[in-house]
């Protein structure tokens, strides 16, 4: 058969999982608490059909059959992150004997398979103790993280090539400290920027070490949620917005990791408002001298936005929605089920954009995907027909494949997720898998997507 999107040779073809959401043993294996197991048990109506993270999919006990099912459907590449608070509980001194055991059967059995781990350190996950400490509004948070970052260099360092620091850092600050979605669930701005400025020194320490060691062919980078600035318009109010907005939302984290430093635009609109973070001396040349060697995307929306239509209220807190207002775009094509914009172009202009303005950064999209509610409603002879979500991946890829034609250096593709898994405060709301999973029993199915990537992998295209 002839193949209309070839990919380059080796390409990436995987998915991406985070601990929290697919290990379940919460409470097993020696683990401490992280803020998630805390926050379900203080508030538990804040978790759809009150579902925590206990048990989740449990990949801790069926790991190796998980690792079976994604060699079947042809990945190469796996993306994994190690829970922080399982492998040092309480964040700071004796490593738990009882995850290094189980992170080194994951990795090795992962590499039995022919499939390469991408290890990621942090996904949303603080211990407990830290978080009490302050979290990231602490320096010495800062250097627990590193400590922990030396320990699984250490550990797993001899077989794990791909290192990430961070998944998605400005989730933690929207969600922790702007707009209560995650815990500590604090509303406060300056607070929400310190946390920010220490992810990034600490994100830059790692690599320093990392950069240290003698990892054959080995890349440290970070994984950044890009979301598209579009305006409403080419008026200069509508471009000014869009061009705040992605200031805020995409290169408070892209520049310093990327470029080594941090936009003037941005440093002046929180000077302006009296909102700059806490810095020490030494920390801009630390940014500067270590930047990601490899960047992570994940792409789900586009952000569209307008002008202000009303001046915020000045006795209101600051936030950077004093800067644009949404903006819903007539025409947009949905997930009716996610309430999303679906925007396939999307993932073509960020690549474009890292090529042009971020000296071509050997990237990947590291999460794309298509979170669908009660797909029962799509079995047919025991199958899930996720049609949808073929589609979704196909136009996504042809986009993708458009941007390397023209030079970009993306190197790979990982759908969110392998498996239906625990979505934080939306615990198992919306299915996001090639393998679906019966909440109850822990069953593993495969979904229609499943045999189609399988090709799509096995064919390096389609």
């Amino acid at each position: 058969m002839s193949l209309q999107y070839k990919f380059p040779e080796g390409f990436w073809w995987g998915s991406a999982t985070s601990a929290t959401q697919i290990e379940g043993a919460a409470d097993e294996g020696g683990k401490g608490q992280n803020i998630w197991d805390y926050w379900y048990q203080t508030e538990p109506n804040r978790f759809f059909d009150n579902v925590g993270p206990e048990s989740t999919s449990d990949f801790y006990h069926l790991y190796k059959e998980d690792i079976r099912l994604m060699k079947e459907i042809g990945h190469n590449t796996f993306r994994l992150s190690i829970s922080w608070s399982r492998l040092i509980p309480g964040g700071r001194g004796e490593v738990n004997p009882e995850a290094v055991t189980f992170y080194n059967n994951v990795i090795d059995e992962l590499l039995a398979n022919d499939i390469e781990p991408f290890v990621n350190l942090f996904h949303f996950d603080m211990p407990l103790e830290l978080q009490n400490e302050g979290g990231w509004e602490k320096r010495d948070v800062v250097e627990a993280y590193l400590q922990y970052a030396k320990e699984c260099f250490r550990l797993f360092g001899d077989r794990v090539k791909k290192w990430f620091t961070f998944n998605e850092p400005i989730v933690p600050v929207e969600g922790g400290y702007l707009y209560d979605f995650h815990y500590p669930n604090v509303v406060d701005a300056k607070r929400a920027f310190q946390v920010a400025y220490h992810t990034i020194v600490a994100h830059a320490k790692a690599v320093e070490y990392f950069h240290t060691l003698d990892i054959k062919d080995g890349q440290i980078g970070i994984i950044l949620n890009l979301t598209p600035s579009y305006p409403r318009s080419k008026n200069p109010a509508d471009l000014r917005a869009s061009r705040i907005a992605d200031l805020f939302f995409n290169r408070s984290f892209l520049d310093p990791a990327v470029l080594g430093e941090y936009p003037e635009e941005l440093v002046e609109i929180l000077r302006e408002h009296g909102q700059l973070p806490v810095t020490r001396k030494g920390d801009l040349e630390l940014i500067k001298n270590n930047t990601a060697d490899i960047l992570g995307v994940n792409y789900y929306q586009p952000r569209r936005v307008k002008a202000k239509g009303h001046l915020p209220n000045p006795y209101s807190p600051f936030m950077p929605d004093w800067f644009f207002d949404n903006y819903e775009m007539p025409g947009r094509k949905m997930n009716k089920y996610r309430g999303w914009e679906i925007y396939e172009k999307g993932i073509y202009d960020i690549m474009i954009n890292l090529k042009e303005n971020y000296g071509n950064i050997e990237s990947f999209i590291s999460e794309n995907g298509m979170g669908v509610q009660d797909e029962d409603r799509f079995v047919e002879n025991g199958e899930i027909q996720d049609d949808y979500r073929i589609e979704f991946i196909q136009e996504h890829l042809k986009w993708l494949h458009k941007a390397i034609e023209e030079g970009c250096n993306a190197k790979g593709y990982h759908l969110w997720s392998f498996m239906d898994n625990w979505s934080w405060m939306n615990a198992y709301k919306n299915r996001y898998g090639f393998v679906s999973v019966d909440v109850e029993t822990k069953k593993r199915t495969l979904k229609k997507s499943a045999y189609w990537i399988r090709d799509v992998s096995n064919n390096n295209g389609f």
